[in-house]
């Protein structure tokens, strides 16, 4: 009887255990279905597989696409390689690591903990409502920090505004420092098809190859690209302009504080000693004194494979670029000879970059200090012009009132990115392509007094992105007046996209850039937007004429 009791109570337990399983069967089905019926997520199929982003109101956001597979072990200081094909959905709604870079700050790390070799992503912005029909313009933003720093997921350039106006904002990463741009004799003898040194500009390329196999799925156009960029960014624009490699990938262009000229980080012969007056060391050079920092000899198959064994962090060494007997151990890009053929103004100069609509400017005291010139007085400055001395004083400070700060900065300014601006513009004029220059110089009240010369360097930026709570330093809320200068910018940038042509109803007219009166955009120190004729022509021109000498007075890089 005791037994039978007991079978029936273990029946019992079973048959509720059966009920209790089959409910939360049920439920769980019911909240997945429930959970699939209300999922909203974009989603959209690349060559490689499905994409799923995120929504935000009018915009969705698509983050960490990968566009290459990861650069590491072998596939260290080797171009970019495919991405293999992923089944199902792949998540794109959170933030990549940038690409390996050193810490910020004192006592920082030798590698930023938000960073990794493991880095070849991009983030797109789209109209929610655009689909593969759409054909919407595409703006491909490279960013700055000097070939060894920055980041594709800034907040300060996230592309909300420009969905808004109708554009494709698409950002990218690409590998920085000594993982981006390195050269050794070990590398060069391997896989001798390959182009060496500049991995950075190889994963930029491989970013717009990507771009123009899968932006139609997004609602872009591949046929109307425009790439853009600041500081390093603005040279990449250079860069890309005039390798053969890069070439239909793009259609307009805009740079921002990118120079031009030789010697702004325009590329370092990769074994030639002593055949550039701006980079007397090679490349290759270069990477044997970093090998020897961390003790490897040899220029041998061994000696590359100790380099690959390598941490990241050792790569990177904290930012350091040259070793503690100050010989240099980090080349910036390269002419390689095979990937960068030649220089920006050397293809400008001979006529030979594409024919395309240019939007090229920069800030109005982008930086001061001993960084062109070692002057310490305005004297000495204006001595270092040599046979110019007269003209350079006369177009810098005609009555001596001026100081040597504000002389500087402005000389820096102009040497660095101004006037090869301007030279630039000049290339494209002849070349029968429409071009546009600007200058931003717009401070906010209370920071004139420590910026009392103009904008100081990608101040521009924000505005451009109309991301004014992201700026650099910025605290309090933007004023009426700074909403309506970025909103104005913001449509300047996505109209050029577009059409080529910035100008728009309700904008002021920004004149195309003319030999005669060399008129730009001005964007004054008020924040007022005017389109004049250059007041910055004479000094330009003494900076014209003295680089045609330019082995007296040395250009360092961005």
């Amino acid at each position: 009887m005791a037994n039978q009791n007991k079978a029936s109570q273990i029946h019992l337990q079973i048959s509720i255990m059966k009920k209790i399983i089959a409910l939360l069967t049920f439920l769980i089905a019911g909240s997945l279905y429930a959970q699939q019926a209300n999922d909203n997520s974009p989603k959209v199929r690349t060559k490689s597989g499905i994409v799923r982003g995120v929504t935000e109101g009018e915009v969705s956001i698509f983050k960490a696409i990968p566009y290459a597979a990861a650069p590491v072990g072998e596939f260290r200081w080797r171009p970019p390689q495919p991405v293999k094909k992923w089944q199902g959905e792949l998540d794109a709604t959170k933030p990549c690591k940038d690409c390996g870079q050193a810490g910020f700050g004192q006592n920082a790390p030798k590698m930023n903990p938000n960073s990794s070799e493991d880095c070849l992503f991009l983030n797109i912005w789209k109209p929610a409502s655009s689909t593969a029909k759409s054909k919407l313009p595409v703006m491909v933003w490279i960013h700055g920090g000097g070939f060894t720093g920055g980041s594709g997921s800034s907040p300060q350039n996230f592309g909300h505004e420009f969905t808004k106006q109708g554009v494709i904002l698409v950002s990218m990463n690409y590998r920085l420092g000594r993982l981006g741009f390195f050269a050794h004799p070990a590398l060069s003898t391997e896989f001798p098809n390959e182009p060496k040194g500049n991995y950075g500009y190889m994963d930029q390329i491989a970013a717009l190859q990507w771009i123009q196999e899968n932006i139609a799925a997004f609602g872009g156009d591949p046929k109307n690209v425009t790439i853009f960029g600041f500081s390093a960014g603005g040279v990449s624009v250079h860069s890309l302009l005039t390798i053969p490699a890069a070439k239909g990938l793009f259609h307009k262009l805009i740079s921002h504080s990118g120079g031009g000229r030789d010697g702004v980080l325009t590329g370092r012969p990769i074994n030639k000693e002593n055949a550039d007056i701006f980079y007397t060391v090679s490349a290759e050079t270069i990477g044997v004194n970093f090998a020897r920092k961390h003790k490897i000899e040899g220029t041998d198959v061994s000696a590359l494979a100790q380099l690959r064994a390598l941490p990241a962090e050792s790569i990177i060494d904290g930012g350091q670029e040259t070793d503690e007997n100050g010989s240099r151990t980090y080349s910036g890009p390269i002419l390689d000879g095979k990937l960068v053929t030649e220089t920006a103004e050397t293809a400008y100069m001979a006529g030979r970059q594409p024919k395309m609509p240019l939007m090229i400017g920069n800030c109005s005291a982008e930086i001061g200090g001993a960084f062109v010139s070692n002057a310490k007085t305005k004297e000495e400055l204006f001595a270092s012009f040599g046979d110019l001395e007269a003209e350079a004083k006369a177009a810098y400070d005609a009555d001596g009132s001026k100081t040597f700060n504000e002389v500087i900065t402005k000389f820096n300014t102009d040497w660095v990115w101004g006037e090869p601006a301007r030279m630039t513009a000049k290339t494209f004029l002849a070349k029968g392509a429409p071009a546009y220059l600007f200058q931003f110089g717009y401070v906010p009240t209370a920071a004139q007094q420590r910026s009392p010369y103009g904008a100081g360097h990608g101040s521009d930026v924000s505005f451009v992105f109309n991301t004014l709570n992201a700026r650099w330093g910025q605290s309090a809320e933007p004023i009426p007046q700074e909403k309506e200068l970025a909103k104005t910018m913001n449509t300047y940038w996505a109209n050029f996209a577009k059409t080529g042509n910035p100008n728009g109803q309700g904008l002021p007219n920004w004149s195309l850039y003319n030999n005669q009166n060399q008129d730009m955009l001005d964007v004054e120190l008020d924040g007022k937007v005017v389109s004049k004729p250059d007041a910055r022509k004479a000094r330009f021109d003494v900076v014209e004429k003295a680089f045609k000498n330019r082995g007296k007075i040395q250009s360092r890089g961005i």
